[in-house]
């Protein structure tokens, strides 16, 4: 194996920055991690600071040569998977944000969601991008800063500022201001960007009130982004590769081909399924997205969306401490014969697919006097599994045939989710060797550029598989615990 060349990839995600060093054979060499504060400043409001995402992202990537000076020389190019949606607004002559970014799970902007759906604009929105009117995408959140920033909207005509979700502003830092830069799969989730025609929309851009001159040029996921400043890194590194992380994931999980499903558990989850070059209306409220977009030839996915996964397990360690650590509710769960008739369900910023709906609110159900916090554990896990099969349904009600799927993130290390999460849906489920599949899908980009790799087939023959969990629930015991599950979203939801 030798040590050169390699790809440096960046997973900029919700709670975290990493950097991830990989080799010509897609291995991992090298890999570094930095926290990320999570800011809550009213109910349902989510930011994060600018700088911070900065400054973690640059660390992260100085620490992954700390031991080894020489890795940044062989280093070909750079890959970026960044969490999709999260807004910002900064100057064009300075580089300040207005404000903190606007997380991708900020509600703020569902009542302008609600009005603009009252007033008969969500078919207008849906049939150009292919998503439903609601506060996850970036849209309302650019129309939020424009009307509550003082000055805000008259710069923005003046053309003094500039928009990005996390790729653009990284893309924009790492190249000293010099590019103002997007991809297809992170435009495609701002619902201003047609996936048809593969532009900006004006139709769009006045129904939110968004000047054009606010928006970054799109270009392919493969693509060559310019150059990080000297001074960063030691020396100027291309950067060839820009996609949104669950995208990402799908191309690291070798889901590149049409029928393929893939389903990352993070902060949130979310399961794609690859569609080709055709794009799949959905008619229960999942979403069409660009999968990827190479050689200026898109191809789709149908998506469902989690708001909260991975981050329930962080609400019962980092909120009601019930827990120390994550991977203490795997011998939690399993040490329980059942649930206790225990749910919850963790609308803490609402409910994404196949709901969306952005006022309904957590909650517990089913507490006893024999309640103990390995309920509440396992209650978080099972939770996952639950939406999961929820997202799996609406596919199969819109015509898909599911036949194995494909798990990746921090929370797919627990054997007794996974083998739950495959009883629920009643699907094998397969978990990857290589579990960092956003950061390995944003270096595999990288490397379609700068010619490491051939091809996204050649890509694809990397994937290995580490473990399978095929199903063993009986079915009644599958229906009975979709019953509870199912009367306890319906308490939660607001209409």
């Amino acid at each position: 194996m030798t040590d050169r060349p390699h790809l440096l990839a960046i997973d900029q995600g919700t709670t975290s920055s990493r950097a991830i060093l990989f080799n010509a054979s897609a291995e991992i060499v090298a890999t570094a991690q930095r926290g990320l504060t999570q800011i809550y400043p009213r109910d349902g409001w989510v930011e994060q600071d600018p700088e911070q995402l900065w400054q973690a992202t640059l660390a992260a990537c100085r620490t992954v040569f700390a031991d080894d000076p020489e890795r940044a020389q062989s280093v070909v190019a750079i890959g970026i998977a960044n969490q999709r949606e999260t807004t910002l607004v900064w100057d064009r002559a300075t580089s300040k944000p207005l404000g903190n970014a606007i997380g991708w799970q900020d509600r703020r902007t569902a009542g302008l969601c609600d009005r603009l759906r009252r007033e008969g604009h969500e078919p207008l929105v849906t049939q150009k991008t292919g998503l439903v009117l609601d506060p996850y995408f970036s849209a309302t959140k650019i129309a939020w800063i424009l009307d509550n920033i003082d000055g805000a909207r008259a710069a923005a005509d003046r053309g003094e500022l500039a928009f990005g979700t996390v790729d653009s502003y990284l893309l924009w830092r790492t190249t000293g201001g010099r590019l103002h830069a997007t991809d297809a799969t992170n435009a495609s989730r701002t619902m201003l960007f047609d996936i048809r025609t593969q532009q900006w929309d004006d139709d769009l851009l006045a129904l939110f009130r968004i000047p054009r001159s606010l928006l970054p040029e799109v270009f392919d996921c493969a693509h060559d982004f310019g150059h990080t400043d000297a001074a960063l890194l030691g020396r100027p590194i291309a950067i060839t590769g820009v996609i949104g992380d669950q995208q990402a994931a799908a191309i690291g999980q070798g889901c590149t081909a049409p029928g393929m499903i893939k389903s990352t558990y993070g902060t949130g989850c979310f399961l794609l399924l690859n569609t080709g070059p055709e794009i799949v209306p959905s008619r229960h409220r999942l979403l069409s997205t660009v999968a990827y977009r190479l050689q200026g030839q898109p191809s789709y996915a149908l998506e469902g969306s989690i708001f909260v996964a991975g981050a329930a397990v962080q609400w019962l360690r980092d909120g009601i401490s019930v827990i120390a650590t994550a991977g203490q509710t795997e011998s939690m769960a399993s040490g329980l014969s059942g649930n206790g008739g225990v749910y919850l369900v963790p609308a803490f910023v609402g409910l994404g697919a196949p709901h969306w709906d952005p006022h309904a609110r957590g909650a517990l159900f089913g507490i006893t006097r024999d309640t103990g916090p390995a309920h509440l554990a396992r209650a978080a896990l099972e939770s996952a599994a639950f939406q999961t099969h929820d997202l799996l349904q609406a596919m199969r009600r819109d015509g898909v045939r599911l036949r194995t799927l494909r798990v990746d993130g921090g929370m797919v290390r627990n054997d007794w989710l996974i083998q739950f999460l495959a009883d629920i849906v009643d699907l094998p489920v397969e978990r990857p060797a290589i579990t960092e599949t956003s950061a390995l899908g944003a270096a595999f980009c990288a490397g379609l550029q700068s010619g490491l790799f051939e091809s996204l087939d050649a890509t694809r023959d990397h994937w290995r598989r580490q473990a399978r969990f095929t199903p063993s629930m009986a079915a009644g015991a599958r229906a009975e615990l979709l019953a509870g599950w199912q009367r306890s979203v319906d308490r939660v939801r607001s209409q």
